[in-house]
């Protein structure tokens, strides 16, 4: 994997400001409920403009998923940047555990607060849809890329979808892991076979 290149310090205090918006917003969200904050209320409390917020965030939904870019590229790279002797759906596998992992000790009981909210608030369940729609794309073209095609077959379209939807399935649950491991079985059998033909 390519190492990253080191940020300067105006690039730094750009993503220290973006970073403290959204958990502001974030905290202010779970607080209060989505409807019944303000980008204004959001400003004053970081003590930036409206102007500096939208700056970041071109709706106000987007303050809640600060890291959709990020978690896209990250998507990706565990298909292309996985070890040749791994299958893609190992490689996912791993991936979301390990993502289930951070989450829960970063957050603990957090995550599956944060879930509810999103499932409680329909305009942030409409914008998390569309993102996730952009993370099946990515990652279609992706494994599309890996067996050398121009495009996502059928199949490698339903997989994209199958695969995201294991992830916030298992995000979900009182049991993440039991959920990845159930998933990943019953989806393991049917990718070998589709990629035998390949």
């Amino acid at each position: 994997m390519a190492e990253q290149p080191t940020l300067g310090r105006r690039e730094r205090k750009k993503a220290a400001t973006r970073k403290a918006i959204s958990n502001t917003a974030t905290a202010m969200f779970l607080e209060r409920g989505f409807d019944n904050v303000s980008v204004r209320e959001i400003a004053d409390r970081v003590d930036v403009s409206p102007t500096t917020v939208f700056a970041y965030f071109p709706q106000k939904e987007a303050l809640v998923f600060d890291e959709d870019e990020e978690q896209r590229e990250a998507l990706v790279a565990a298909v292309r940047d996985r070890d040749p002797e791994v299958s893609i759906t190992d490689a996912l596998h791993r991936y979301f555990a390990a993502g289930i992992l951070e989450s829960r000790t970063e957050h603990g009981d957090g995550a599956q607060k944060f879930m509810e909210f999103l499932d409680a608030t329909p305009a942030l369940t409409d914008y998390a849809a569309r993102m996730w729609t952009r993370h099946e794309h990515a990652l279609g073209a992706a494994i599309a890329e890996d067996f050398g095609l121009d495009a996502p077959s059928p199949e490698i379209r339903a997989y994209a979808r199958f695969v995201l939807q294991v992830q916030l399935l298992a995000t979900a649950d009182d049991d993440p892991e039991a959920v990845l491991d159930g998933a990943f079985r019953i989806l393991n059998d049917g990718w070998r076979s589709f990629a035998a033909e390949r």
